[in-house]
């Protein structure tokens, strides 16, 4: 039975990853020091024998020495998201995304771990203009956020070539689905949105609402994961990959898709109107990713489009905050 790790297993991406893979009888470890998880994420798993919980956090060595014991592969997903967090926070920021990251890649090559994937991010990109976004093309970064994820990508390889440790990074563009928060001053938008328009508040859009982004389904980045720890081909390792659909939504498209779908289960909805406000300092203006390199390599195939992702999105949230 293979053993994997997820830090930041009880968060939103974390806990959809876990349930997966315990599905499909892996054995799996879970760190979390609940600052973003949610513990009623991870519950259901507490009956599973295959299912383990530390509460600790990755800024402290041994607590990351202690979860990677007789693990196979890390699926690193514990960070401090969010560009306006950073900004208003950089020294946590960077405490969590890059000491703590440190300190994972410390514990893993110590432990001997065959793949260590790690959650990348497409605010690397930064003030490139290049649309779609590649790999290897990326600009200045906009916020202590964006730093902190491309010195993850500079570490990881770092560890790689020095190391040997075996390194893939998974650039995520606007991850969604199930489990993903709408509470809290950092939520993401389409959660928040759906939270607003089940309760008939206006959705306020930054700026004009023209910006532009490649809304990615959780099932998509779930399938990035697996192909990503799994994958033998040497080609595919150590270095770092677009996890996206290679579509793009602007927000103002996007209000119309949640009032349309999210009417169906209430039809007061069609009549809430979305209102505006100024652009948000650090954002990216358009976010467009070629997944050519994830298909050639890792075989990666999307399975869920944005219209199918919101729908599929939608109901759950219906069901779970009604």
């Amino acid at each position: 039975m293979k053993h994997i790790l997820i830090t930041g297993g009880a968060g939103f991406i974390g806990s959809n990853l876990t349930e997966y893979f315990l599905g499909k009888d892996y054995k799996v470890t879970c760190l979390d020091n609940f600052a973003t998880g949610h513990r009623h994420n991870v519950e259901p798993f507490f009956t599973n024998q295959n299912y383990k919980l530390i509460e600790g956090d990755i800024r402290d060595l041994e607590t990351c020495h202690k979860a990677v014991k007789d693990v196979d592969y890390v699926l690193h997903q514990a960070a401090l998201g969010s560009v306006p967090r950073s900004i208003n926070d950089p020294i946590t920021s960077n405490e969590v995304n890059v000491s703590g990251f440190l300190n994972m890649l410390v514990a893993a090559r110590d432990a001997g771990v065959k793949r260590f994937v790690y959650a990348a991010s497409s605010s690397t990109y930064g003030d490139s203009e290049n649309l779609p976004k590649v790999e290897d093309i990326i600009g200045k970064p906009l916020s202590p956020y964006a730093i902190t994820k491309y010195v993850n990508e500079l570490y990881a390889d770092i560890f790689s070539k020095t190391y040997n440790l075996s390194c893939i990074g998974l650039r995520y563009f606007n991850v969604f689905g199930r489990r993903q928060d709408p509470n809290g001053a950092y939520a993401a938008v389409i959660p928040l949105f759906v939270k607003q328009f089940m309760n008939h508040e206006s959705p306020k859009i930054n700026g004009t609402g023209d910006y532009s982004r490649d809304f990615t389904y959780i099932d998509n980045v779930i399938q990035m994961n697996e192909r990503a720890m799994l994958t033998e081909n040497e080609e595919a390792t150590n270095t770092v990959y677009n996890t996206a659909v290679g579509d793009r939504t602007t927000l103002n498209d996007l209000v119309k898709y949640l009032r349309e779908y999210l009417s169906e289960y209430d039809a007061d909805i069609a009549n809430v109107e979305a209102i505006h406000g100024p652009n948000r300092i650090g954002d990216i203006p358009h976010s467009l990713a070629s997944i050519e390199k994830a298909k050639t390599l890792l075989g990666y195939e999307p399975t869920h489009t944005i219209d199918k992702g919101l729908k599929e999105a939608v109901k759950w949230y219906w069901d779970n905050l009604k």
